[in-house]
C-alpha cells in the first residue's frame, strides 16, 4: 500500500439534512504517520482499521498518530489502537500526537502499562 492508499475518506448520510460522520486520513508531512481529522466510530471504523494496519506493516521504528482534529473515539476504535500497538515489534512504538481526552483516559485505564503506545500532548 502506497502514500496514495493513506489519502483516505470516509462519510456516511443517514437519509436527507447533514451528512453522517467522516474520518479523514492523511499521510504527515515530515515524518513517518498519518493526521486524522473527524470521528472514529462505527462508521469509520474500517478506515481507522486502515490507517492502523498500515502503520503495524511500515516497519517504522516510531509511527505517529496525529490526532488533534479527531473529536471523537469509541471503544472498539480505542481498542483497535491497542491491538495494533500489541502487534508491533520489539522496539517499536505508536506516538499517539494530541489525543482527545477520552481517549487518553480509556488508554490510561485499560491498558496503562502497553509499552508500544506513546501519549504526547504537546
Amino acid at each position: 500500500m502506497g502514500r496514495r492508499a493513506l489519502d483516505d475518506r470516509h462519510r456516511t448520510r443517514r437519509g436527507p439534512g447533514p451528512a453522517g460522520p467522516s474520518l479523514t486520513v492523511r499521510p504527515l508531512e515530515g515524518c513517518r504517520g498519518v493526521r486524522a481529522a473527524g470521528e472514529i466510530g462505527l462508521a469509520t471504523h474500517m478506515i481507522w482499521e486502515r490507517a492502523l494496519e498500515q502503520a503495524v506493516r511500515e516497519g517504522e521504528a516510531v509511527y505517529y498518530l496525529e490526532l488533534s482534529e479527531v473529536t471523537f473515539v469509541d471503544v472498539a476504535g480505542a481498542g483497535a489502537l491497542a491491538a495494533a500497538a500489541g502487534r508491533l515489534g520489539d522496539g517499536r512504538r505508536l506516538v499517539v500526537r494530541r489525543p482527545p481526552p477520552t481517549l487518553r483516559r480509556v488508554l490510561e485505564t485499560f491498558w496503562p502499562d502497553l509499552p508500544t503506545i506513546e501519549v504526547s500532548t504537546s
